[in-house]
């Protein structure tokens, strides 16, 4: 099992919900009966593996157990049956800086939360730079905490959780504190964890960063695993879920939107008419549509994204025409981008069909439509994007005199 990280194996938890409490001795004798509760299932069976070196997210609405479910992985909580093993150094940033003084220091709460989470002195003493060069919070770091500011607050704890460089991290919600240059930082900080080849296990509600950042995910609803497999299919089928007008057609792709217009084939053509595509190669995407009703002005747009869910490129005929007009009926448009620079791989197609606002949404289908580069002629190194390029060396330079 040395490629898995975390082995979460038929795990429940439950909690008593009490309806009345008996707050004092005095209230449980009046009433002469104990206080009335139910018990409430957080988490029912669920059972999956978490990948090492891999970024997994744990999705579903409020009170679907993702954060239970977290803290059973942390220790904090314990499930009342099944078994969660890690394999490797855990470490969790679940409450960031909870482990603070207010009235101590931030340098003093930097060796004290530092302990609490595993780091000896020595250890600390040397990572201590970097965790207040991380934080920002220079300035103040012989100021009491009581004094920060709610942003250098969750900064300095942050930024202590982060140096103890664990081989598995949990990760609640925290990548929501701070500004925009400290969330870019803390994205980079992952990044840097996954390269390393450790794990992270991360709850947000955040999609644009999950998208980002997961390639695995889980998907929990009321308690119960729904899905588990490549983030990019779980988080759409997930969201899918949390659209009323969400429906499936025969082809199995999910539709969102109010149906007055919709999505039908989409086609991704090459240079010779088909589905043959090299890097370079002019392509044409073909959208067919069906206007259930006449339909002014719609716009009709398509993004790429790479199959890992790397959003890539888009246009749509409100930037770059033709304006449509009243569309009654079926029909098609066609899309030409010419010289597509996309490196060899797989590529998935997002067509929306929307009002001349782009507001209202007719239809989207996340995943209209699948295609192919291949590199032809052309070496390529990795990458999405392959562009021409040449080298030039100064005259002489690194030539024997």
């Amino acid at each position: 099992m040395s490629n898995v990280a975390v082995e979460v194996a038929d795990v429940s938890k439950k909690f008593r919900v009490y309806h009345e409490r008996n707050q004092t001795l005095k209230s449980a004798i009046m009433r002469r009966r104990r206080s009335v509760y139910e018990d409430f299932w957080a988490l029912k069976d669920v059972s999956f593996e978490i990948p090492e070196a891999s970024t997994f997210a744990l999705v579903g609405d409020n009170g679907s157990g993702k954060s239970t479910l977290l803290k059973c992985m942390a220790q904090i909580l314990y499930p009342n049956s099944g078994t969660i093993t890690a394999h490797g150094k855990l470490a969790a940033l679940l409450e960031v800086g909870s482990g603070f003084h207010p009235e101590l220091s931030g340098r003093e709460n930097v060796y004290l939360n530092g302990s609490i989470l595993g780091m000896s002195r020595p250890e600390i003493d040397r990572k201590f730079d970097e965790i207040v060069d991380f934080s920002g919070v220079e300035e103040f770091i012989d100021q009491p905490v009581k004094n920060y500011s709610s942003g250098m607050y969750v900064r300095l704890g942050f930024s202590v959780a982060i140096n103890v460089d664990p081989e598995i991290l949990l990760v609640d919600e925290v990548l929501a504190v701070g500004d925009s240059a400290f969330q870019e930082k803390c994205a980079e900080k992952f990044a840097q964890f996954r390269r390393e080849g450790r794990t992270v296990v991360l709850v947000s509600h955040s999609m644009p960063q999950l998208r980002a950042m997961a390639d695995q995910a889980a998907w929990l609803q009321h308690g119960v695993l729904q899905e588990v497999g490549p983030a990019n299919g779980v988080l759409e089928r997930y969201l899918d879920s949390t659209r009323d007008s969400t429906r499936v057609d025969e082809s199995g792709r999910s539709h969102w939107g109010t149906g007055e217009m919709v999505v039908g084939d989409v086609e991704v053509l090459g240079p010779g008419g088909d589905g043959t595509i090299r890097t370079g190669d002019d392509v044409t995407i073909r959208v067919h549509y069906r206007a259930e009703e006449p339909v002014t002005d719609p716009v009709i747009g398509v993004g790429i994204e790479s199959t890992d869910g790397t959003y890539l490129w888009a246009s749509n005929t409100f930037d770059d025409g033709p304006r449509l007009g009243t569309v009654r009926g079926s029909g098609y448009v066609d899309c030409h981008a010419p010289a597509v620079a996309f490196a060899p791989g797989g590529y998935v197609v997002i067509t929306s069909l929307t009002d001349s606002t782009t507001q209202h949404v007719y239809d989207q289908v996340r995943d209209s439509a699948r295609f192919s580069v291949d590199s032809g002629d052309q070496r390529w190194w990795g990458g999405y994007i392959h562009t021409e390029s040449g080298w030039q060396a100064p005259a002489g330079h690194g030539q024997d005199a």
